[in-house]
């Protein structure tokens, strides 16, 4: 849609009386609404853009899918309070490893969460709503960058279809930043080539991205791969652009954190899509393995909200097992 569409789509609205129900509906798009444990410290709203960052593996794919299945789930279904979002989600997998075997089976607990003690998960689920919550997740594939871009500028259309998207994942937005500096240095040994291709490819990504939202406003996630070089100093995590020094020697003297571990890494995506993210945290492993019991044999995770910037990080437990718990702010989330 070019200025002068989209000039005259805003004088026709303004022109036309507007519905309580259509009134409603662009009221809570615009609303601040809260994402589940572990992305509930900060309140998020439409059009802002979340980056999830972290080596492979860091939970971070499960953290999607944790949030996807909570916002696909109805608030209510026959009398049982599911406490989900009620809308669709539009999910963007660029590394092409999506489960979505694993996420049925996630889905399916879910909804069959036991009641009583001893009850297995998964046993006479309701279908109906399965097949009702299947139907919200819609799934797109992606290969190259090309292919990206091609489905952000088909995606309105598609939307258009849709009801009630209110929520936008890719996993990962730097899946063919690597390839793509790979491809163009064998095919042209100009650096500032190479360089200027890069940046056009993230500047489309966003301007297509930016169009989507203006359209069919939603709350957009992202997860971003990345490389830890550990350095133990009471020093701070480094951030290549929009990002400043946090002094773990001082959060540790408020009791935050126990270690001094320095993580640095070196920020790979263009300026435009660093200035584009609102929001960012950071997932990592942990060292602290202090949760017994149920939680043994158990990944750990530490994740910290860098952008806003919160002085204290969430403590998160990923394990083989078919229950979701919340005991003494550790998080259990379905692997």
């Amino acid at each position: 849609m070019n200025e002068k569409d989209r000039d005259e789509e805003v004088q026709r609205w303004i022109r036309v009386d507007e519905s309580g129900s259509d009134m409603l509906r662009r009221v809570q798009r615009v609303r601040p609404f809260l994402l589940p444990p572990p992305l509930h410290r900060v309140p998020l709203r439409a059009g802002n853009v979340l980056e999830l960052l972290g080596p492979s593996p860091s939970a971070k794919t499960h953290i999607l899918i944790h949030v996807a299945i909570s916002c696909i789930l109805p608030k209510h279904w026959k009398g049982i309070h599911y406490g989900g979002f009620d809308h669709a989600v539009l999910f963007l997998d660029l590394d092409c490893r999506f489960d979505i075997l694993r996420f049925s089976q996630i889905l399916i607990h879910r909804i069959t969460q036991p009641r009583h003690q001893g009850e297995e998960a998964g046993e006479n689920y309701d279908k109906a709503l399965y097949d009702m919550c299947m139907t919200r997740f819609l799934y797109v594939r992606c290969s190259d960058s090309f292919e990206f871009l091609q489905t952000l500028k088909t995606l309105h259309r598609r939307l258009e279809r849709e009801k009630e998207v209110h929520l936008l994942m890719i996993d990962s937005i730097g899946a063919f930043h690597w390839m793509d500096r790979a491809s163009i240095f064998l095919s042209l040994k100009e650096n500032n080539r190479k360089k200027l291709f890069l940046q056009s490819v993230s500047e489309a990504v966003v301007q297509d991205i930016k169009k989507l939202l203006q359209v069919h406003p939603m709350l957009v996630i992202a997860t971003k791969s990345v490389i830890f070089g550990n350095r133990y100093s009471k020093a701070a995590i480094e951030v290549k652009g929009n990002f400043m020094k946090n002094n773990w020697e001082e959060r540790s003297s408020r009791g935050v954190t126990r270690n001094h571990q320095h993580f640095e890494y070196r920020e790979y995506m263009p300026s435009v899509w660093q200035s584009f993210v609102t929001h960012r945290i950071l997932v990592r492993s942990s060292d602290d393995h202090s949760i017994t019991g149920s939680c043994q044999n158990s990944s750990f995770y530490l994740l910290e909200w860098l952008l806003p910037r919160l002085s204290f990080p969430d403590k998160i437990v990923v394990k083989d097992v078919r229950t979701l718990c919340s005991d003494h702010g550790f998080y259990i989330i379905l692997r």
